[in-house]
């Protein structure tokens, strides 16, 4: 799967992955419901730093359609809302 995190680039991730970062959308999820700040913070930090860590980086030059779209580092709690579904930014 291609992974999307705004303003800086794209990811393939293994499907296996998904397990882990599910745990960390439902984390994001219940610190936004709650309204904690810190946690979203870090929390969206440790999302992210999950893509990162466990996918693989597409070149900059790569146009690939990305079928996940996170958001930025430094996204906003509201901007964050904006992006949601029901399950969260990650489906499942």
């Amino acid at each position: 799967m291609i992974v999307r995190i705004m303003g800086e680039g794209q990811w393939r991730l293994d499907d296996a992955h998904f397990v882990e970062l599910n745990k960390l959308d439902d984390e994001l999820l219940e610190e936004m419901e709650g309204g904690d700040q810190e946690g979203f913070r870090r929390t969206l930090g440790a999302l992210l730093e999950a893509v990162r860590r466990l996918g693989s980086p597409l070149p900059d030059d790569a146009l690939e359609p990305s079928e996940l779209i996170l958001p930025a580092p430094d996204a906003t709690l509201d901007e964050v809302r904006a992006m949601l579904s029901d399950d969260g930014l990650i489906p499942g």
